[in-house]
C-alpha cells in the first residue's frame, strides 16, 4: 500500500481562519495540523488490489521456498552472501561511475547492448515466446522445480 504526506501551507488549502473539518473529513486523506509552523501536512494512502495481489506472490513464494528447504541455515548464508553481494556491486558500480572515462564507455556498452537484446529478443514475437520460454526454465532451475 502506498502512502503520501505533504506539508502545504494554509492558504493552499483553506480560505478563513477557522477551517470546516466537516467537509474535509469526507475526502480521502486525514489532515494533521502541525502547532509549531501553522501550516497543515496530509497523510494519503492509496488504495490498489494490483500491488497488494503481486506483493502477497512474492511473500508466497518465498514462503514455499522456505517451507521446502531441508537446509535453513544454508538459504540464511546464501540470503546474506546476495545481500552482501548487492551492497559490494553497487559501490564498486558507484567507485566506477566517478571516473569520467571508464563511466562513459560503460554507458556506451549499455546502450549497445540494450539495442542488441532488443533487436534479438523483443522485436518479434517468435522471438518474444522464445525469451519467455527461456526465463521460466531459469526460474525453475533456480526454485528447483
Amino acid at each position: 500500500m502506498a502512502s503520501v504526506s505533504a506539508s502545504l501551507p494554509p492558504p493552499l488549502l483553506l480560505t478563513q481562519r477557522k477551517p470546516n473539518l466537516t467537509s474535509v473529513q469526507k475526502l480521502p486523506f486525514s489532515p494533521i495540523r502541525d502547532r509549531r509552523s501553522h501550516s497543515m501536512g496530509l497523510a494519503v494512502k492509496a488504495s490498489g488490489k494490483s500491488s497488494e495481489s503481486s506483493d502477497l506472490d512474492v511473500i508466497s513464494s518465498i514462503q514455499n521456498v522456505w517451507d521446502k528447504s531441508e537446509d535453513r541455515l544454508g538459504l540464511i548464508g546464501l540470503s546474506f552472501a546476495a545481500i552482501v553481494a548487492l551492497w559490494a556491486s553497487l559501490n564498486i558500480i558507484t567507485a566506477i561511475d566517478k571516473l569520467p572515462v571508464i563511466s562513459s564507455g560503460f554507458e556506451l556498452v549499455g546502450i549497445l547492448f540494450s539495442t542488441w537484446f532488443t533487436y534479438r529478443y523483443l522485436l518479434f514475437k517468435p522471438d518474444r515466446e522464445e525469451l519467455s520460454q527461456i526465463v521460466k526454465k531459469s526460474v525453475a532451475d533456480i526454485l528447483g522445480q
